[in-house]
């Protein structure tokens, strides 16, 4: 056995944990989506499946494309962005283009399909009016990030693309983070649903919590 080769060996279980705290953070993501991306596969099998109409579910059948449009590309948007917080995913090899730049662009059409069509539902779906206002905000806000994102990259501003691609993925990953503040509330009340109002702050609630997180991990640079 070599010098090269002795040295070399004890440096390998080093890494590791490393390696392995690397993905924490996309496996945490991917979690936070299930919730989501569960409740979208059975709307598409119901707008897909004949299932009867209700008065809840009447507007997605009257005028499915949206909704449609929005479970699929939200569900890319989740999954796949999640990827895009491994470090060794986000470099390419010499002369090749890296995971980061090829998911990218199409985590970009994803991001912008997902949140036009949810501003679309949230204006031509009956909705209280509170309610389709927080929703036109923070899409608006994730389309925002989204184009700001790419518009750096364009100018070749790494920093600000990355601040604002992680602000617009905040946005679209509210819907897990929903779960977290609606679910607790309705159990804390026996299981009661909550009123107009409450509803849409505790959605509300979601989207703030995501971005607060977000602005933390861009201003401290605590992600890899």
């Amino acid at each position: 056995m070599t010098e090269q080769q002795i040295t070399a060996q004890p440096s390998e279980p080093r890494q590791r944990p490393k390696n392995r705290t690397t993905w924490l953070i996309p496996a945490g993501l991917i979690v936070l989506s299930l919730v989501p991306v569960v409740a979208g596969v059975v709307r598409l099998t119901e707008l897909t499946g004949g299932a009867e109409i209700t008065e809840g579910n009447a507007r997605f059948f009257a005028s499915p494309v949206p909704v449609i449009a929005h479970i699929v590309a939200s569900t890319v948007y989740a999954v796949l962005g999640a990827f895009q917080f491994v470090p060794r995913l986000r470099r390419g090899r010499a002369g090749r283009r890296s995971w980061h730049r090829s998911a990218g662009r199409i985590l970009v059409v994803a991001g912008l399909i997902s949140g036009i069509s949810g501003m679309w539902m949230a204006v031509f779906y009956t909705r209280p009016e509170l309610d389709m206002a927080v929703r036109l905000f923070f899409g608006a806000v994730m389309v925002t990030s989204i184009v700001l994102g790419l518009r750096a990259i364009v100018r070749r501003d790494f920093v600000r693309h990355r601040a604002w691609m992680i602000r617009g993925y905040a946005v679209g990953m509210g819907a897990g983070t929903q779960v977290f503040t609606t679910v607790p509330w309705v159990l804390a009340n026996g299981g009661a649903a909550p009123d107009a109002t409450t509803a849409v702050a505790l959605l509300a609630a979601g989207w703030v919590i995501n971005l607060a997180v977000a602005e933390v991990a861009i201003r401290r640079s605590s992600l890899p």
